[in-house]
């Protein structure tokens, strides 16, 4: 700290005063570079074309004058820095830096997750990664935000980082005309309880940034840049060899210096006026900034220098600062501050005809792709987890093994970035993280082969190598990576038209076997697994070239055949619902309408009709508002996107299976000229328990026509008053109520659904559960609408200049859950089905073990081993020297509460449980730690910053005790755990 600042903060902080025009305004200038893990370039070109010297260079810089500072807040790229780049002499700087303060980590995890469309479970994990990193390598622990990009803010988030230890949290993207209202009436700062169920329990002290958000301010009129960035912009692939980049502002001299501190000290004033304390953040950085900091610091030097020698004409002070150093001050203050509630941040809009709602559903591959790597992840985390417990000498190389959990890790950590699981990316970057998922995925895959000894040749497909006329044999194992018992149904997709099921015992199993939806020359196999929780059971598959026969007994397999209906025009629905035609199973009475081949109604009782329809979007600038990869800007009304529709029921022992087809014209052949498709299986036997309810939709969508935005429409005869609930991320619900605006009404009344989304009366409800993350919205009374597929492009020059148009030809399957009941009764059912959603039963191969089962109110979040080579003792890890191999004993355990308070009269309850009974199915516990959401502090030594507010209730905190712990609704808890072993 400069010395006239540190005299100007003395006399301010004594005086008691938070304000007056008789102070100069006290500037924390907060030096930073904001590093895309991926968007325009991949990780590598970004590598190569600056972040790596974003590093190289700040740690040369902060290295020669002292009150130099830098904030370092996307973790991959620095890790990759350290590992692959940094010499001994910068690592030696860079830990000097770290422990005196003036080199920041902000957020530390792996990206700047996006907020809106990612999970909760990947959004952990990514933390976690980053800071496992951080602790073990310097002995930090992150305890400030920094999510200035993410578009729009969930109140999941708060939630979290408070979890993590953070002391503040702070966003930028919000509602334009939102943030112009908080910005007059001062209102930027405030606390926040994301939770309505954990309220002050989990409060966060939040800060908005000011309309200027990250980036410098940039209207300095003699600047070619304009926004104090002297070393201009990064060059791709390779820096210009003559050192000169492209606007480069002009550098500060003694001709300049006046201009560039009247303009600064105008902004600081301008921005002070916006906050209720004379403190000001002022963020000097951007996109790919620092690359060459010494021209940075060379020119902000003397600038800084020449303001506070001129502080009392200019009504300011500056000073370099850590985002620490500010929040330091503003605690400090002792004001009371405004408590916000579980209200989100969401939808994000920045201009009338800008709502930033498109992203909720562009690349839905990859979407599809990241949630089914984050669950093969989890599964393969629990599985090895349970191998070392029971076989700590086993075969499997533990560090083998470690590393191919990382390199997954790593791939799903990396896809949350706020322009990596949006679909907000170019191609190449989109292709970059499918390809990071796919070969961590494999990984996977040879880990869970190798933990159970798997011939190397064997076929998880279900196709084995064929000896025609005889019937072959096929052993899978069947695991369950949930801590709850559950019954369900596995399909196979197999080449032969017959198949017996036999469980572990030789027991024929409910089995069905058809054609398949998808093609002609395979057949599905669907048969009933019943598995405890984290358990697996072996089952034979006894596979036949023939149809059943005597000699070959499969009396509990059913041969299912399908029955056509005719192809019905919408030109020619003139008098529908006079042929209804009834599928029927224990919980449900499903009315199909033959007039129209649609769903008609359940049980007569709720009218329900499912259809597609198409935005069709404007892509000339000249025209009118665009949609792109981020906005969707609705071009009138949607249309019906088909003119007639096919449907074909097959009804069977296991399922029945009802597909509809839709033609865009009338023409089309059977089977093929069809742009979308339904399929929907409802179970049928008789032990499904829960199953029954879910109505499981596969869709088919694409390639569609260009700048068309396709919603899957569900119709309904529920008065919801255009009202619905969708979830943040997969943790709490929120109230979506319809808004009416002078432009734009339909992009802005979507939001986005991650796993759950309904609709519902005083009577009845309507759930959807989603695979992956999409748009929902209800444009209508009854409408429930949800956004899965789109197709762009326009002409605007910014969104061709970086290749950003979402020109996505591809062909997409999601998946939905739907289900249709009473309040009461849906409430018990859509938690848990969410999870199983994600969560399918794996296809591997083993014996059994003992289950693992919690609980119906506890979800098992992760049963992991981290490999930190760090002690969770704090003083003792930064006294000794870090250790060199990771730790394999150490078992994270997370538990979370699905339920919100008064949700449920029994499930929403404080739950009590013993987590050493629980876990015998895994090992003897020998010791419990409970720790921080991501593991770092021991939760008895986490003291956060307390902030002063009008309502003081609840804030208090309570810890386990021994081995037996009370979980409450909506809580997270966090441990390490260690099992005993034969040395013990």
């Amino acid at each position: 700290m400069h010395l006239l600042s540190l005299i100007v903060f003395v006399f301010w902080f004594c005086s008691g005063k938070t304000s007056g025009e008789d102070q100069p305004i006290q500037t924390f200038l907060i030096p930073h570079s904001h590093m895309d893990v991926g968007w325009v370039y991949t990780i590598q070109e970004s590598m190569h074309a600056y972040a790596a010297n974003v590093y190289s260079s700040v740690t040369e810089e902060l290295s020669k004058v002292k009150e130099r500072r830098f904030i370092s807040v996307e973790q991959e790229f620095f890790r990759l820095w350290w590992d692959s780049v940094a010499s001994d002499t910068q690592k030696k700087q860079v830990r000097q830096l770290v422990k005196e303060g003036r080199l920041e980590f902000i957020i530390g995890g792996q990206v700047m997750h996006d907020e809106a469309v990612t999970d909760l479970e990947d959004e952990i994990l990514q933390l976690t990664e980053g800071h496992g990193f951080l602790y073990q390598t310097f002995g930090v622990r992150p305890q400030f935000s920094w999510h200035v990009d993410p578009f729009g803010a969930s109140a999941t988030t708060p939630v979290l980082f408070s979890l993590a230890g953070f002391n503040t949290h702070l966003i930028s993207r919000i509602d334009y005309d939102l943030k112009d209202g908080m910005q007059k009436n001062k209102k930027l700062q405030f606390v926040w309880r994301g939770s309505p169920s954990l309220k002050a329990q989990q409060e966060i002290f939040t800060h908005t940034m000011d309309q200027y958000s990250y980036c410098t301010p940039s209207h300095i009129p003699f600047s070619n840049r304009s926004g104090f960035y002297w070393n201009g912009v990064a060059l791709f692939p390779d820096p210009p060899k003559d050192g000169v980049y492209p606007n480069m502002s002009l550098p500060v001299t003694k001709e300049t210096v006046h201009s560039y501190a009247q303009t600064m000290a105008e902004n600081i004033k301008q921005r002070a006026a916006w906050f209720r304390t004379n403190h000001l953040l002022w963020p000097w950085g951007c996109d790919k900034q620092f690359y060459n900091s010494s021209v940075q610091f060379r020119n902000m030097d003397p600038l800084i220098t020449y303001i506070n020698q001129n502080s009392k004409e200019f009504g300011v002070t500056v000073q370099y600062a850590t985002l620490s150093e500010y929040f330091q001050s503003v605690h400090q203050s002792n004001l009371t501050w405004d408590v916000r509630g579980s209200e989100d941040f969401l939808p994000y809009s920045t201009e009338p005809y800008q709502a930033w709602t498109g992203f909720y559903a562009s690349r839905n591959v990859l979407k599809g792709v990241a949630r089914r790597a984050s669950s093969r992840l989890r599964a393969a985390e629990t599985l090895f987890t349970r191998y070392r417990i029971s076989f700590p000498d086993g075969p499997v190389a533990k560090d083998w093994a470690l590393e191919k959990l990382r390199a997954l890790r790593w791939a799903v950590s990396e896809v949350q970035h706020h322009d990596g699981i949006t679909g907000t990316e170019s191609p190449k970057v989109a292709e970059m993280y499918v390809q990071h998922l796919l070969q961590g995925m494999m990984g996977a895959e040879e880990l869970l082969a190798a933990l159970f000894l798997l011939p190397q040749n064997l076929d998880v497909s279900g196709a084995p190598s064929r000896s025609a006329g005889q019937a072959l044999e096929q052993h899978v194992i069947i695991y369950n990576p949930l801590a709850w018992n559950i019954s369900s149904v596995v399909n196979m997709t197999v080449t032969f038209p017959s198949a017996v099921v036999r469980d572990d015992g030789g027991q024929p199993v409910p089995a069905q076997i058809q054609r398949s939806a998808q093609c002609n020359a395979s057949y599905d196999l669907f048969f009933v697994v019943q598995l405890g929780g984290l358990q697996h059971r072996k089952y034979s598959v006894q596979f036949s070239e023939t149809p059943c026969s005597g000699k070959f007994k499969c009396k509990r397999t059913y041969e299912a055949q399908g029955v056509a209906f005719e192809r019905r025009h919408v030109r020619d629905w003139r008098k529908t619902g006079r042929r209804l035609l009834p599928v029927i199973n224990g919980c449900y009475k499903l009315m199909f309408d033959q007039d129209t081949n649609l769903l008609h109604s359940e049980q007569r009782r709720i009218m329900v009709t499912q259809d597609f329809w198409e935005y069709d979007a404007n892509g000339d600038v000249e025209a009118g508002p665009i949609s792109d990869n981020y906005i969707f800007s609705a071009n009138g009304s949607a249309v019906r996107a088909y003119k007639a529709v096919e449907m074909e029921i097959i009804p069977g022992k296991v399922l029945t299976e009802i597909r509809q087809r839709f033609y865009r014209s009338v023409t089309g052949d059977w089977n093929y000229d069809y742009a979308y498709s339904i399929t929907t299986r409802v179970p049928e036997y008789s032990e499904a328990g829960p199953w029954c309810h879910r109505l499981e939709q596969t869709y088919s969508l694409g390639p569609l026509r260009l700048n068309t935005e396709v919603v899957l429409r569900t119709s309904s005869s529920l008065n919801n008053n255009r009202t619905l609930y969708s979830d943040d991320n997969g943790y709490q619900m929120m109230k979506r109520t319809y808004k009416k605006f002078t432009n734009n009404t339909v992009a802005r009344n979507y939001f986005p659904m991650v796993r759950t989304a309904y609709i519902q009366d005083d009577i009845s409800r309507l759930v959807l559960l989603s695979d992956r993350a999409h748009g929902v919205s209800s444009q209508a009374d009854g409408q429930l609408e949800v956004m899965l597929h789109r197709r762009l492009w326009n002409n605007l020059q910014w969104n061709l200049g970086y290749n950003l148009t979402l020109n996505d030809s591809s062909v997409v399957r999601p998946t939905l859950w739907m289900i249709l009941g009473s309040v009461a009764a849906t409430s018990k059912l859509y938690q848990r089905g969410a999870v199983e959603l994600q969560h399918r039963p794996v296809v591997i191969f083993n014996s059994p073990v003992p289950p693992v089962v919690l609980p119906p109110s506890l979800h098992l979040l992760s049963l992991s081993i981290p490999g930190w080579n760090y002690t969770s003792d704090h003083d003792l890890h930064l006294r000794k020297e870090v250790r060199s191999e990771p730790d394999y004993d150490r078992v994270l355990l997370r538990v979370v509460h699905l339920f919100e308070e008064g949700e449920d009269p029994e499930l929403s309850k404080p739950v009590t449980v013993n987590l050493k009974d629980v876990l015998k199915g895994v090992g003897e516990v020998r010791d419990l730690e409970e720790r921080s959401l991501t593991g770092t502090w021991n939760i008895t030594s986490l003291q956060r910053w307390r902030w002063k507010t009008a309502d003081t209730s609840g804030k208090s905190e309570e810890w386990n005790q021994g081995f037996t712990v009370t979980i409450s609704p909506k809580e997270i808890r966090t441990f390490f755990i260690h099992f005993r072993t034969r040395n013990d």
